[in-house]
């Protein structure tokens, strides 16, 4: 794994990382052709569940974000029975970082445990997120909640537990911003007002590998302004990241969200991604200032760049797509319209009766040419909204429906 360095350029050498939260399937789901993909207004996204692994262009070293390779999860079973004890160090890790420990009561403060429920996929997944405010405003990865139908927020410190929403997410930045129910006097994280410099010790916390409990990783700052490639995983794609603080230091999965710590335990940047499977975990995290202008512009309610605020709205439809080809994958035919490959039982698209086979030619009007389109329309609409839907059946009758909207997991 090439590493970056500081002021690192284009023509330079870009590493590929993984970034997932920590995850489980609640029960096993079956493929749905190769290629179904879940539309809402967020877009089109392999389910999790359609796929055994992260796909042929993910390494062994790379498959998971911040964490172990699939074959290495705590978890084993098909009632996910637990096999490694919460908090415990990594035993199935072959870094030579230091191995994280218990992280102490300086360490957590401000500190979250996030857990949230993928409904509409049947899986658990966890992660970290920081406390801004003291009434819960809270910061995390877009991917920690990414696909999230629940939320629940536990205070590292005291344990005690809240229901969260989500204000807004940014998933070309891996920024989301929570806000828990009924939450006061909080203690905030601190924030840190200094620059930092390559060689500068630092303290990655999270909840490590869904544990529960909060792990120190200490580390330094390796690279400033460092580039980085995610691996796709699930239904989360790749992208490369700009301006990234590059640590060494032992991160692993379900650390997304938590807080790179200064010698002075003030935050500096948002653990995002990281090796795996490397003799040296390299890790990178968003610089706080930079989580913080993202967060300011979704407080504003400003929908600019890549930015959503609140849910999107659901359809509840799998759409068969073409895009999908190679390994384990199956490349679908579909005619003009996007073709359903099913349907989610208790939405909207359920109650209008849709069924798989189905095709969604129009929504109020506009053509749909294919499943790319049928979700681009879908974006410009927020739960609630009513939309006609026109379709054709399998035996090529004509229907249409006027359906409303719901919310859909978070984007």
């Amino acid at each position: 794994m090439e590493e970056t360095t500081q002021g690192a350029t284009p023509a330079q050498t870009v590493p590929t990382a993984t970034r997932t939260p920590w995850y489980r399937r609640r029960t096993p789901l079956a493929c749905v052709a190769g290629a179904a993909l879940a539309v809402g207004v967020f877009g089109i996204a392999l389910p999790t569940g359609a796929a055994a692994t992260t796909g042929a262009a993910t390494s062994t070293a790379q498959s998971t974000a911040s964490g172990l390779p699939d074959s290495a999860s705590p978890w084993s079973g098909s009632q996910g029975q637990r096999t490694a004890t919460p908090g415990q160090t990594r035993g199935t890790s072959t870094s030579t970082n230091a191995a994280a420990t218990e992280a102490d009561a300086d360490e957590s403060t401000g500190v979250v445990i996030i857990e949230t429920v993928l409904g509409y996929e049947d899986a658990e997944a966890a992660g970290t997120g920081l406390v801004l405010t003291s009434d819960g405003l809270i910061l995390t990865n877009n991917h920690v909640v990414e696909g999230s139908t629940e939320i629940a927020v536990t205070i590292a410190s005291t344990g005690e537990t809240y229901s969260a929403r989500v204000v807004g997410t940014d998933a070309e930045d891996d920024v989301a911003v929570l806000q828990l129910d009924d939450a006061s006097g909080l203690q905030t994280v601190a924030i840190d007002d200094d620059s930092e410099a390559v060689g500068d010790a630092v303290t990655a916390v999270g909840n490590a590998e869904g544990g529960g409990v909060l792990m120190a990783a200490d580390g330094e700052i390796t690279a400033l302004e460092a580039s980085v490639t995610t691996s796709s995983t699930g239904t989360t794609a790749g992208e490369t990241l700009d301006g990234m603080i590059e640590i060494s230091a032992d991160v692993v999965s379900g650390d997304s969200g938590g807080a790179v710590l200064d010698a002075e335990g003030e935050v500096i940047g948002v653990t995002t991604a990281a090796s795996s499977g490397t003799a040296t975990t390299i890790a990178y995290a968003i610089p706080i200032e930079d989580a913080l202008a993202i967060v300011d512009q979704i407080l504003a309610g400003d929908e600019s760049g890549g930015a959503t605020i609140g849910y999107p709205a659901f359809l509840g439809v799998e759409v068969a797509s073409a895009r999908l080809s190679g390994p384990g994958s199956a490349t679908v035919a579909t005619a003009s319209g996007a073709t359903i490959a099913g349907v989610i039982d208790g939405t909207p698209a359920a109650a209008a009766g849709l069924a798989a086979g189905d095709v969604i030619t129009a929504v109020d009007g506009t053509a749909v040419a294919d499943a790319s389109a049928l979700s681009a329309l879908l974006a410009t609409y927020d739960a609630g909204d009513a939309v006609s839907i026109a379709w054709t059946d399998s035996a090529g009758t004509a229907h249409s429906a006027t359906i409303t909207l719901i919310e859909g997991p978070a984007a």
